[in-house]
């Protein structure tokens, strides 16, 4: 017993000699929390520092996709397509031929207008020939009507003698009233025909004008069955097959000019404060990855938000009301150069970087000029087909000899 009391004090001591403050594994596991926390405090300084000097002047967002201009092809007129000339996923250039309607009815109707044409032409010129057979039936009127005068004096002045009679003197009267009333008459007609014919020319006349119409009308409509790409880009959703019967408006494809690109980014309406427009953009898209970074500009905000051009927009004034952030689509406009070197489909995913240095006064939007003159040659054509009737009805008929020559031109030898 008395030598187990010894052993036991020392067991305490060794045990308090562990457990005091100034131990080696306090001292150790201090020093590593000491380190630690100044580890986070320069973290936490660093980042800071990094936020302060440079990403608070940058505002970005993964809600960002490729946006560009899809363009419906329709029909102008109908018709039953015989021929289809595009496909999807092909590349087509401004004024390429996509589908072929059947041209038989057009053609007829051409036809007719240019006869209605030539027609209005040899009738307007003959009212403006009977000006001069008129006036010639009040010239010789005038005339007439001085002779019965003449003739009337006469025997006006032989009734004191005897030498007329009564009965020829009211024969002479009636002869005067007949020559004035034909006189009034062919003046009547002359201005009447003056009528259709003063201020203008044969081919400036109204008739000819309309019938001129009708023959432009004609020849777009015969024109327009073959219906062509008005911009370049790459065809997509083909619905048109061959045989179909169509009417004037049915979409048939579409065109995606892949050079006329966007992307519209949204952004979060708290990151809106500082973007402008015309501040620089950043944009990567996940088709590249980092590797490949285009060059934007900021050149249009929305007019609303998302959710409030949505099919169905939410109904905030309700019960149920949950505070949702919302985003709105921002326009960032590429670089041409950087877009053909490396191109882009609609519809991929980006992620756009808003530089909001010089954060400033709203700039102007930069007005669009989208268009395309693939059609501007068809009112040239129906102008000349209009010049060439005119000018061959107007100025006299073609000889016999030119009748032939045009007839072998037309009709092909078999």
């Amino acid at each position: 017993m008395s030598e187990a009391l010894p052993q036991n004090g020392n067991a305490a001591n060794a045990t308090n000699a562990t457990n005091t403050p100034n131990g080696n594994g306090n001292g150790k596991r201090k020093r590593q929390l000491l380190l630690l926390t100044l580890v986070l405090i320069i973290v936490a300084i660093g980042l800071f520092l990094y936020w302060f000097l440079h990403a608070r002047f940058f505002e970005e967002t993964d809600d960002a996709y490729v946006g560009g201009n899809v363009v419906q092809i329709s029909a102008q007129v109908g018709g039953t397509v015989t021929a289809i000339k595009a496909d999807d996923t092909q590349v087509v250039k401004a004024g390429q031929q996509l589908v072929s309607l059947d041209a038989a009815d057009t053609k007829l109707a051409l036809a007719q207008a240019e006869a209605a044409l030539a027609q209005a032409v040899r009738q307007t010129r003959q009212t403006f020939l009977n000006n001069d057979t008129l006036a010639a039936n009040v010239t010789a009127a005038e005339t007439n009507l001085a002779r019965t005068r003449d003739d009337l004096q006469r025997r006006q002045a032989g009734i004191a003698s005897g030498a007329v009679s009564q009965e020829d003197l009211a024969h002479a009267q009636d002869a005067v009233k007949n020559a004035n009333a034909s006189l009034e008459q062919a003046r009547a007609s002359l201005a009447a025909n003056r009528a259709l014919t003063d201020h203008t020319s044969v081919t400036e006349h109204p008739n000819v004008l309309q019938a001129a119409t009708q023959v432009r009308n004609a020849y777009l409509n015969y024109a327009r069955v073959n219906i062509v790409a008005p911009v370049s880009g790459f065809v997509s959703k083909r619905s048109v097959q061959l045989g179909q019967r169509i009417a004037p408006g049915n979409p048939l494809m579409a065109i995606v000019p892949l050079e006329q690109i966007w992307i519209d980014a949204n952004f979060k309406e708290g990151q809106l404060k500082h973007i402008r427009i015309g501040q620089p953009v950043e944009v990567i898209a996940d088709v590249y990855g980092s590797s490949v970074k285009y060059k934007g500009t900021v050149v249009g905000f929305s007019a609303g938000t998302g959710g409030a051009f949505s099919l169905l927009p939410a109904q905030n004034a309700t019960g149920n009301w949950i505070k949702v952030v919302q985003r709105v689509p921002v326009r960032i406009a590429l670089d041409p150069q950087e877009v053909q070197a490396h191109p882009l489909r609609v519809g991929l995913s980006t992620t756009a970087t808003v530089d909001i240095h010089g954060d400033g006064k709203t700039l102007e939007a930069v007005p669009t000029n989208f268009q395309t003159d693939v059609y501007s040659d068809l009112g040239k054509q129906a102008d000349e087909i209009v010049e060439r009737i005119i000018s061959d009805n107007a100025s006299g008929l073609p000889t016999q000899a030119t009748s032939k020559k045009k007839a072998a031109i037309v009709i092909p030898h078999t």
